[in-house]
């Protein structure tokens, strides 16, 4: 406990000192990720960078160029991807890779998917070449198997029928979009 002399010397020393008359309380805010000096320093990392495409452009495990693709992710259901597989399901875009670097068909694949998901487009058709006579065989192709498990947005991609390309092209199925997924939800609920 404090002695009286300590409390009789501290009133002493503040006996000339007058409140400050505020009518106005300063807000504080939080900080802000633009402010967040962390954040700041990792955008400016990003910022001379070209793109920000997360795809691998290391080595990926190979594929055979003759052979099929197939991937879902668990919860899809069977009879969606077996119209997949099918070709049942119209496509809503079409990319081409034949004659393209690995550079440009990561940069295109990146682009395409980035561009199906802000127009809310589902279904897609990469045509990726069975890579045959390429050196080493099917480079192409194993890149895109690589890269479609990569990105969150697709739930399945299955080699195409014989009309579409057969293994040298592949469906890719994607995400619904997040606001037609609730509309489904409170639909059904």
């Amino acid at each position: 406990m404090q002695n009286s002399d300590d409390i009789n010397d501290f009133l002493a020393e503040m006996g000339d000192v007058n409140q400050l008359k505020q009518d106005k309380i300063a807000k504080t805010h939080k900080k802000t990720p633009t402010t967040n000096p962390i954040y700041r320093q990792k955008m400016a990392a990003s910022f001379g960078r070209k793109d920000r495409n997360f795809l691998t452009d290391g080595e990926v495990e190979p594929v055979e160029p003759l052979e099929v693709l197939s991937f879902k992710l668990d919860g899809i259901q069977p009879g969606v991807f077996k119209k997949l597989r099918q070709g049942k399901y119209g496509f809503d875009f079409h990319l081409d890779l034949h004659r393209k670097t690995v550079a440009e068909a990561r940069h295109e694949v990146y682009e395409l998917l980035r561009t199906a998901g802000s127009f809310n487009r589902r279904v897609l058709l990469i045509t990726h070449g069975k890579g045959i006579q390429s050196n080493p065989p099917a480079r192409l192709k194993s890149y895109v198997n690589h890269w479609l498990k990569q990105v969150d947005l697709v739930l399945a991609f299955h080699s195409a029928q014989p009309q579409h390309g057969g293994t040298g092209s592949v469906y890719v199925l994607l995400k619904k979009p997040e606001q037609e997924n609730r509309i489904n939800q409170t639909k059904y609920d």
